[in-house]
């Protein structure tokens, strides 16, 4: 399993393993709530930083990672290579991207999920994405 692979696949896991500690906690537990210590030490953190939020632009603590406006520029017009796939439209901010061993070309994706997907077979998905991407882009936005 190569390095970036097993870190996905470790981020997807930490995801699943606090989504039903997140689901439990009360209403009122919140940022104003201390971390608690031991093995809630990862859950309290996690809640502190907005894991509980429903609010799409401050839900999770992976936002802080989010580049520059500007920075960092992917293939597509920065457009998930999944989606692509797909024949949908869905903006990146480069947050989790994939650089192609190969080209050396960056693909920005949506989501963690996204790239785990993507990372099953590659070039099946930038085969589909270049030929979708070749249409969409000569048709108007939606």
């Amino acid at each position: 399993m190569s390095t970036r692979l097993a870190t996905s696949a470790a981020v997807l896991w930490t995801c699943i393993w606090l989504a039903p500690a997140t689901s439990l906690l009360p209403a009122s537990a919140g940022a104003a709530d201390p971390p608690q210590s031991g093995a809630d030490d990862l859950r309290a953190a996690a809640v502190l930083h907005g894991a509980a939020a429903t609010d799409p632009d401050h839900a999770g603590i992976w936002k802080a990672a989010v580049p520059a406006p500007g920075t960092t520029q992917g293939e597509f017009d920065d457009n998930d290579p999944v989606g692509l796939s797909d024949g949908k439209r869905i903006k990146a901010d480069c947050s989790v991207n994939w650089v192609d061993p190969d080209s050396g070309k960056r693909y920005c994706f949506a989501t963690a999920t996204s790239l785990v997907s993507f990372l099953t077979a590659p070039h099946q998905y930038l085969l589909e994405a270049r030929g979708v991407w070749n249409r969409l882009k000569s048709a108007p936005d939606r």
